[in-house]
């Protein structure tokens, strides 16, 4: 569907069923009636302030962050919690040296970091994913996306309640569907990436061309181009809304990532849009 008719559908939502609204979508009709993860309301508040800080302050680990939230939010929590909500909940890694839980699958492989010195040159040569929190009114939702680095397109994206190695491997396959195989893919060296049903994915019998790369343990920045992505996803759209639904954020989502690959200026791209530097394939992510 052409953006400009899915953005006069969306704006005319409230009067379209959910069967129509799906449809109009390309989703199941089972996804509108799906829930947030449930958390106490002092949680989805520590949750939302972590996840926001941490954009600015990437250093932060949960105790520093613990430091931060008594003195200027006046919150009287205990370093336990704060833990199971950074790197259970959010998963986040400080960028400072030390323990993290963005840590192999047990007894599998974790892959050579193949991006330090390469000219990335043309599209398809290198992506990169990564798993981001998106708070919503009454819970949180998971955010996974493909990004080609070399046009900063966003390939495919997927929403979960939950952080599992097949649906990783669902939305890398529905990606390679549309859009071929890539050089290299990067990930970080969490569970759902190092497991064997993710990296089957990338590299089963199918397609012998394809290179999996892996940030180096306590460095965040070296999958900076999904993580720029977030930023921008979250300061230009999740932060200025309220989701009351998975069905409303999917909507609100599918727009915004048309309007990023299709309309948004990027200057490192100086000049150009995304899908002027990715030249192919069809004119929304439908």
């Amino acid at each position: 569907m052409p953006h400009s008719q899915r953005v006069a559908a969306l704006d005319s939502g409230a009067h379209l069923s959910v069967v129509r609204q799906s449809h109009l979508l390309g989703v199941s009709r089972s996804r509108h009636y799906y829930h947030p993860a449930a958390e106490s309301e002092l949680n989805l508040r520590l949750l939302r302030l972590m996840d926001e800080h941490y954009l600015d302050y990437p250093d932060k680990g949960p105790r520093r962050m613990l430091r931060w939230l008594r003195r200027e939010h006046q919150l009287e929590i205990n370093l336990k919690r704060i833990n199971r909500l950074y790197y259970k909940v959010l998963g986040l890694q400080s960028l400072l040296p030390g323990p993290h839980t963005s840590r192999p699958a047990p007894g599998h492989k974790v892959y050579p970091y193949l991006l330090r010195g390469l000219s990335i040159e043309r599209p398809n040569q290198v992506w990169q994913t990564d798993i981001s929190y998106i708070p919503m009114k009454r819970g949180y939702l998971y955010l996974t996306a493909w990004i080609d680095v070399y046009s900063r397109f966003v390939l495919d994206w997927s929403l979960s309640n939950t952080m599992t190695a097949e649906w990783c491997s669902q939305v890398y396959q529905r990606a390679v569907d549309r859009w071929g195989y890539p050089e290299i893919v990067n990930t970080d060296q969490g569970a759902q990436y190092t497991s064997e049903a993710f990296t089957q994915a990338v590299l089963g019998s199918t397609n012998e061309a394809t290179q999996l790369s892996m940030d180096g343990r306590g460095r965040a920045t070296d999958n900076a181009f999904i993580e720029r992505l977030w930023r921008t996803v979250k300061y230009e759209y999740i932060y200025l809304h309220e989701f009351v639904d998975g069905l409303a954020l999917k909507q609100g989502l599918r727009v915004f990532f048309d309007y990023y690959n299709y309309a948004r200026d990027h200057s490192s791209l100086s000049p150009g849009l995304p899908h002027q530097h990715y030249p192919t394939g069809p004119k929304t992510l439908s």
